[in-house]
């Protein structure tokens, strides 16, 4: 179906709130003409109206969350594998961004969105370049294809690639332009849409940039996003330009940019301190594996941080990362942990196949203060949501798995092109490309 009202009956897996996960062998969604969901559960719980659609084996599961994600680096993905971050940033992605002018978003934005629903995306968290009208037609893509988006201006005035503006007047430019933005689509397509203020990293920022983007955010009610921790290199640097700061937080946190509103990628080597803050702020934490081995950034203590109480999402960082599928981050994220985890300092392994889909869905809305809207297939909540083909990989005659970690894992580890088959956010179907 392309609209609601309609009623799904497939495999249905879901993480639920209380920590458990819900799977129904033989399950129903039901989506009314608003997009919302009147029914999760059992299809033996129902009377089956003849305009059910039947998918089963299929998977219905919420659809997958990137909590970090840069719309513009695209192109570049895959390049500058080993660097470290601020030389990948000089060589691949400033000229990258420098060029992704309103004409190139209106190219490449659809193609991406188109993309990330492929690969199970319904929700992300995304940054574009420092240019507004760039950013402003990669709302108005999103607005037409249907995905749900968080997205940013890059705010940046310490470095930058805009040539044209006098460096004495980058504040108050990016300022104005993120404000601007801001009123136009935060909270468009009736809340679908929220705008995001956005600067880079405190290696690219002055301190009142940082204390500026964080008020104005909170005046607005919006998200603050930025980076944390992600390189050695890039921590001695903030060191350097922020003598003041106790640690490399404390700079955000003296902007006044922590809290429940805060979203930092990365955040890979925190001390105690650190952790104990953004526990205390409700700061939450955009996790992104695959770019922190891509980039050889470090390994984050994923199981410490989640055992603290810290809100984590995955983001799949492109093009720190070279491809956007959440599913790839929930493998790659557990071989890495795995591997930590044998470590003489090593965390407590996150090797659950079910804990990696709930951080890809309800940990990710709980990362972006969605989660009272979607993350998980219950009643009330919105039809964002996926069909999956969990056996794609299994010989022809095998049985459908029955066990739901099984089906988990096949789904994470055996994830193959054309394995979604289906995504939609309200009930809307989202049209989908495979080739990025």
């Amino acid at each position: 179906p392309d609209r609601p009202p309609f009623t799904l009956r497939a495999r249905l897996l879901t993480p639920l709130p209380d920590g458990s996960t819900r799977w129904e062998p033989d399950g129903l969604i039901e989506v009314d003409a608003s997009g919302h969901i009147t029914f999760a559960g059992a299809a033996a719980d129902r009377t089956l109206a003849d305009s059910a659609m039947d998918l089963r084996p299929l998977v219905l599961m919420p659809g997958l969350i990137d909590a970090h994600v840069h719309i513009p680096q695209i192109p570049v993905a895959g390049l500058g594998a080993g660097m470290d971050l601020l030389a990948w940033l000089e060589r691949y992605v400033f000229p990258q961004e420098r060029n992704f002018d309103v004409r190139a978003a209106e190219r490449l934005a659809p193609k991406v969105y188109r993309a990330m629903a492929a690969v199970g995306t319904t929700t992300f968290a995304g940054y574009g370049a420092i240019w507004a009208d760039s950013l402003d037609a990669c709302f108005q893509s999103a607005e037409e294809h249907g995905i749900r988006a968080i997205l940013g201006k890059v705010m940046m005035d310490r470095i930058t690639y805009d040539e044209q503006t006098p460096s004495e007047d980058l504040l108050d430019k990016t300022l104005k332009e993120s404000a601007e933005l801001c009123e136009r689509w935060h909270g468009a397509a009736d809340g679908r849409l929220r705008y995001a203020f956005t600067p880079r990293f405190a290696v690219a920022c002055s301190s009142d940039m940082l204390r500026e983007s964080a008020s104005l955010a909170d005046h607005y009610g919006a998200t603050w996003q930025t980076h944390l921790s992600e390189d050695r290199r890039e921590i001695e640097t903030v060191a350097g330009h922020f003598p003041e700061a106790t640690h490399y937080l404390d700079v955000y946190d003296r902007a006044g940019g922590l809290g429940k509103k805060a979203l930092l990628a990365h955040s890979i080597h925190l001390s105690d301190v650190e952790i104990e803050r953004l526990v205390d702020t409700d700061s939450a934490v955009a996790h992104c594996p695959v770019s922190n081995m891509f980039i050889s950034s470090g390994v984050m203590p994923l199981a410490r941080y989640r055992k603290a109480g810290i809100r984590v999402g995955l983001g799949s960082d492109v093009a720190g990362a070279p491809e956007l599928s959440i599913f790839t981050q929930m493998r790659d994220g557990f071989y890495q942990h795995n591997s930590r985890s044998t470590l003489a300092d090593g965390d407590r392994p996150v090797a659950d196949p079910l804990e990696w889909i709930r951080l890809g869905t309800l940990g990710g809305a709980q990362a972006l203060g969605l989660d009272d809207a979607i993350g998980s297939l219950e009643r009330g909540k919105e039809a964002d949501l996926i069909v999956v083909d969990a056996e794609m990989g299994a010989p022809p005659d095998a049985t459908a798995a029955t066990d739901v970690k099984e089906v988990a894992s096949r789904m994470i580890f055996r994830e193959r092109p054309g394995m979604v088959r289906g995504a939609w956010v309200r009930g809307r179907r989202l049209e989908m490309e495979t080739d990025t």
